[in-house]
């Protein structure tokens, strides 16, 4: 009888220790997927965050080229037409800063004479008395706004009508 009692708490013992082992090793599983779900989210984090960096630094070179986008347009129409040669250089040096700025995904706002003032896409530098139909509208595009992807990178500076 001895025997079956001391077997029974062998067996109480070793059943104890197996539980206690199953529950640490369920413990240890949970921490690790924890750690394991708190690393891929740091991760994910600082790539996103070194994403937004880079398109940062981009969107600052980017608005400082605007400038000049500007004054090549403006030099280009001022140009008279006897001095064509000067006019094609222009443009030709124009059209390269122009795919350069396509290339990194920069593109100019369409806008036209007449077109709605939507104050999401254009800055209003200034009214103008106008028509009746022209009231509330895009009169005259004083500077060229665009776009960086789905982000504005420079508001089209307009004239409304009143």
């Amino acid at each position: 009888m001895n025997k079956k009692k001391s077997k029974k708490t062998t067996d109480s013992k070793k059943s104890d220790k197996s539980k206690g082992l199953n529950i640490e090793l369920q413990e240890t599983k949970d921490k690790y997927l924890r750690l394991y779900s708190e690393f891929e989210n740091y991760r994910r984090r600082t790539s996103k965050e070194k994403i937004e960096m880079i398109d940062s630094a981009n969107k600052e070179l980017l608005s400082d080229i605007l400038p000049v986008v500007d004054d090549f347009e403006r030099a280009s129409k001022a140009i008279k037409k006897e001095d064509e040669s000067y006019l094609e250089g222009f443009n030709l040096i124009h059209q390269k800063l122009i795919s350069t700025l396509e290339k990194y995904n920069v593109k100019k706002m369409e806008i036209k004479k007449g077109d709605n003032f939507d104050s999401e896409y254009h800055e209003a530098i200034t009214s103008t008395p106008s028509e009746k139909k022209y009231k509330g509208k895009i009169i005259d595009v004083v500077e060229n706004g665009y776009h960086i992807g789905d982000n504005i990178l420079r508001f089209a500076k307009v004239v409304t009508g009143s």
